[in-house]
């Protein structure tokens, strides 16, 4: 009974003596790659290799187009400021959800989700009904920078707290009471015990936040207006390329979103570290 439970125990090789993988787990490995390689791989070359075909010269066209260049600015500022914001309030959501108990909690918890649900064209009508012309509430914001940044708000909104949610429930909160009982404030509870465990899902939400939102159309079509160097984002920039035809161009700043995108994820995942190896 011992041998048959500690068989059950053992984990599953998954490499041979060697240090090799088996068979079963190279085929494995080479289909994931395969699918994962026509899924992103191949079709992120392809624009790379578009945009290097017309030289560096297509590149600083590109950039050096005013209204690019304000269209870029625009989406990465709003982009970060957004991801920042979401950062702080997605885990206090997160926190309610999981550490209170209230009438409405269950409702709120499938509220949370409606972005991912709505098609982003429907978040864009959505908004525009809410916060454009003859607004219920008295708040008009169309065709301004306030409209970018509440789309970006909107779409991005469930990242944080559905990466932090699942951590929070697996918190034990014994930890927690045993610095209280040891005359720790709840600032430093906070600081030293509950940051630090959380960090890598508040920057993993992070990342996914800003990803979503320097890539973001269909929300701000509506609401924003798309006004050349005052409310057009870079999507819709990249759009208006490929109706001119300017296929170079187009792919030019696809690659530098690309870019911004990759340094985003890297500092991002270097900063949890830091603060993770500081608790």
């Amino acid at each position: 009974m011992a041998t048959l439970t500690a068989v059950r125990a053992a984990p599953t090789r998954r490499t041979d003596p060697a240090g090799r993988l088996t068979r079963a787990s190279g085929l494995g490995l080479g289909v994931a790659m395969l699918w994962f390689s026509l899924l992103v791989l191949i079709p992120l070359g392809a624009v790379v290799v578009k945009a290097a075909g017309g030289g560096w010269e297509t590149f600083e066209q590109a950039l050096t187009n005013p209204q690019t260049f304000a269209a870029l600015r625009l989406t990465v500022v709003t982009s970060l400021l957004v991801t920042a914001m979401n950062m702080v309030m997605g885990t206090l959501i997160a926190w309610v959800l999981v550490r209170d108990r209230f009438r409405g909690k269950a409702v709120l918890d499938v509220i949370i989700d409606i972005p991912f649900a709505l098609p982003t064209i429907v978040a864009g009508m959505v908004l525009l009904s809410l916060y454009g012309p003859d607004s219920p509430i008295g708040v008009e914001v169309n065709n301004t920078r306030k409209a970018v940044f509440l789309a970006l708000a909107f779409v991005t909104l469930p990242f944080v707290v559905r990466t932090v949610q699942p951590v929070l429930e697996e918190m034990e909160t014994d930890v927690e009471d045993a610095a209280a009982s040891l005359g720790a404030t709840r600032l430093t509870t906070l600081r030293r015990i509950v940051l630090p465990t959380l960090a890598p899902a508040i920057f993993s939400g992070a990342a996914l936040s800003f990803a979503r939102g320097i890539s973001e159309y269909g929300s701000l079509v509506l609401l924003s207006g798309n006004l050349p160097n005052r409310t057009e984002v870079t999507s819709v920039r990249l759009l208006t390329y490929l109706e001119g035809g300017d296929t170079a161009s187009a792919a030019a700043v696809a690659t530098v979103m690309l870019v911004i995108a990759l340094l985003a994820l890297v500092s991002l995942d270097l900063i949890q570290r830091r603060v993770a190896g500081r608790g």
